[in-house]
C-alpha cells in the first residue's frame, strides 16, 4: 500500500508529517486532508476574525499531489459590538 504524507498549517504553526500514512491510494489521501482540515478549525477556534487551515498530500517522493484550505472569515455588522 502506499504511504501519504499530510503536511498541516494553520497560519501559526506548519506541522510536516514525517511518518506517513499507508492509504489505498491518492484519493484516500485526499479525503485523510480534507478530514483533518474541521479538526484544526475546532483546535484552534476561537481565536481570530480571519484564519486559514491548510493541508497537503505528498505521495512516497515527495511531490505534493493535493492541496485543500479552509478559510474562516468573521466581521462585525451594524449594531454589533466587538468584545
Amino acid at each position: 500500500m502506499p504511504i501519504y504524507f499530510i503536511d498541516t498549517n494553520n497560519d501559526d504553526t506548519f506541522v510536516e508529517d514525517d511518518q506517513g500514512q499507508d492509504l489505498p491510494d491518492a484519493e484516500a489521501a485526499r479525503e485523510a486532508a480534507l478530514a483533518a482540515l474541521p479538526d484544526m478549525a475546532r483546535d484552534k477556534l476561537p481565536d481570530g476574525d480571519h484564519r486559514t487551515f491548510c493541508a497537503s498530500v505528498r505521495d512516497q517522493t515527495g511531490v505534493v499531489i493535493y492541496e485543500a484550505s479552509l478559510t474562516l472569515v468573521g466581521t462585525w455588522k451594524a449594531g454589533g459590538s466587538a468584545p
